[in-house]
């Protein structure tokens, strides 16, 4: 072949090769096979433009990367390649994606990603295309009837490869989140305490349901307590509750005032009064009276903050006075009628949540960076609001919850060991000056826990019938079938001791007026403001 053929030729192989490096180096040997081309012209075309194209491709990436990935709508993608070329990095896998058709694309990516040296990078694609290029030579010059297949199913396996690495690269963020997603709810399935309130309490009702056959009664909870509507299970009012026990122990419960029902002005003046005559100093606290589960609990610092929750909470409220504590726990009581001396079931400590600001994180990413309150962290986002966007201080912590609920993002542990013998003894002289009372949590603040073991010290914030719980179960190192079995042994006591009460002559409420009260109370919690 004369010169100017065989340089059009050369010229068109390292073209052919930037199009489809197998197909240019297939073309190459078949032109050899058929003694069309020198042998020796074909190799070297064939090894030159699958090395040229290798190097445009190291040198598109590293142009990219520096001129692209500064533009904000490219950055994530960017992001992303590097992310990916970390796993792929090294001499290895760039040298082995040669006779892997369709991998050389993310290999030589990721080399110029990961910032390998030019010579390095270029010496290894050198060698490897040698290499490749005369395995392809060998073979189409063994078989020469397979030159057409072979060109096609190289074709093939490139595009294949180049287009699964596109389809890789665009939906791998999306990809990783649903991972991320699924991952973080196989977390919260295994992590029993964070089940939403209808699957978890989904064995109690069955629980319930053969209590009341036991017992002969599905509605005896509601005379566990003769003192409080429906037995405590629902729509029973705090600030009845907190007045008795104002009137027989006023040295161990907190303040509490009605402000009921009525126009804006007159609630308004109701507390304004109440904290002149009273002297009742800021911050206190605001809660619906039949509310359960924190469901509106705010802690108001300033006459401003008491203007809005009145502005937003028409039903009547509870006011008291913010006990420090510092500490909080929740006492399970119970005493069968007749019975001189009551039992405590269990004691929660409570422990208020909080983040320690790194000066770079918002509050929002700390909670996501926590092992546990990133749960719920729905339930911190939406009490947070824009307030979530902050950055902390260095060392600041940030708390995320006022309320003792743990529905409301409160930690729970079992504080078996506050237990003693003067604790239930003066749990029991104050039971026993609320007639009626018989079973239900006592939620307290205290001052440490050497006061509280010696029975004093403690203040009572409220008193919950029998629908409350020993909430000491939601210790993260019980196992669900231990929180289960306090449960069962929870409700047996109560619906006990409503058939005893019914002995003694108190009839349980309909199971249909209990529903109703409980609808009610449901569609009152819906207007309710998120809780502090």
């Amino acid at each position: 072949m004369y010169f100017g053929g065989s340089l059009v030729a050369v010229i068109s192989l390292v073209g052919v090769a930037f199009v489809s490096e197998d197909a240019g180096t297939v073309t190459a040997a078949t032109l050899a096979a058929a003694r069309l081309l020198d042998v020796r012209l074909s190799f070297f075309s064939a090894v030159g433009g699958l090395w040229l194209g290798d190097l445009a491709v190291y040198a598109t990436v590293r142009f990219a990367e520096q001129k692209v990935g500064r533009m904000h709508v490219f950055s994530r993608a960017v992001q992303v390649l590097q992310s990916d070329s970390k796993r792929i990095q090294g001499h290895w896998p760039l040298a082995f994606s040669r006779f892997l058709p369709g991998t050389r694309l993310p290999a030589y990516v990721s080399a110029a990603l990961n910032r390998m040296p030019f010579l390095r990078f270029a010496g290894i694609t050198a060698a490897t295309a040698v290499l490749w290029t005369w395995t392809v030579f060998a073979a189409i010059r063994w078989f020469p009837s397979q030159a057409e297949t072979a060109r096609g199913r190289l074709a093939v396996l490139s595009l294949v490869g180049v287009t699964a690495f596109t389809i890789l690269v665009v939906s791998r963020p999306y990809f990783v989140r649903w991972c991320a997603r699924l991952e973080f709810l196989r977390q919260k399935m295994v992590r029993w305490e964070f089940w939403p309130a209808w699957l978890f309490y989904a064995p109690v009702t069955a629980m319930c349901a053969w209590l009341g056959l036991r017992y002969r009664g599905l509605s005896l909870p509601t005379i566990a307590n003769l003192n409080q509507k429906n037995g405590g299970i629902i729509g029973e009012s705090k600030i009845a509750i907190l007045q008795e026990l104002l009137k027989a122990s006023p040295e161990a419960t907190a303040e509490s005032y009605l402000i009921p029902t009525g126009p804006f002005e007159q609630r308004l003046a109701r507390v304004k009064d109440i904290r002149l005559t009273r002297g009742l100093a800021f911050p206190v606290v605001l809660k619906p009276d039949t509310a359960q589960r924190g469901s509106g609990f705010r802690r108001a610092q300033t006459l401003e903050d008491v203007r809005s929750y009145l502005a937003q909470v028409g039903q009547p409220l509870v006011l008291q006075p913010y006990v420090p504590g510092p500490n909080e726990a929740g006492i399970f009581y119970y005493r069968f009628p007749g019975t001189a001396k009551g039992e405590i079931f269990g004691i929660t400590r409570k422990r208020f949540p909080f983040v320690v600001g790194d000066g770079t994180s918002t509050i929002a990413q700390l909670i996501a960076q926590d092992d546990r309150a990133r749960f719920l962290q729905h339930v911190y986002l939406k009490r947070l609001g824009t307030g979530a966007q902050r950055i902390p201080a260095p060392t600041e912590e940030v708390r995320l919850v006022e309320a003792g609920n743990h529905c409301q993002g409160c930690i729970f542990e079992d504080g078996a060991d506050l237990y003693s013998e003067p604790l239930r003894a003066a749990l029991n002289e104050i039971s026993d000056q609320v007639p009626g009372f018989y079973v239900g949590r006592f939620d307290i603040r205290y001052s440490d826990d050497e006061s509280l073991r010696r029975g004093a010290g403690f203040t009572i914030i409220e008193l919950n019938g029998a629908a409350s719980e020993a909430t000491h179960l939601y210790d993260a190192r019980n196992s669900l079938w231990s929180a289960y079995r306090t449960l069962y042994r929870q409700w047996n006591l109560i619906y006990a001791i409503g058939a005893e009460n019914r002995k003694r002559g108190a009839r349980p409420r309909p199971v249909l007026s209990v529903w109703r009260d409980w609808r009610d109370s449901s569609l009152s919690a819906c207007e309710l403001p998120i809780a502090d």
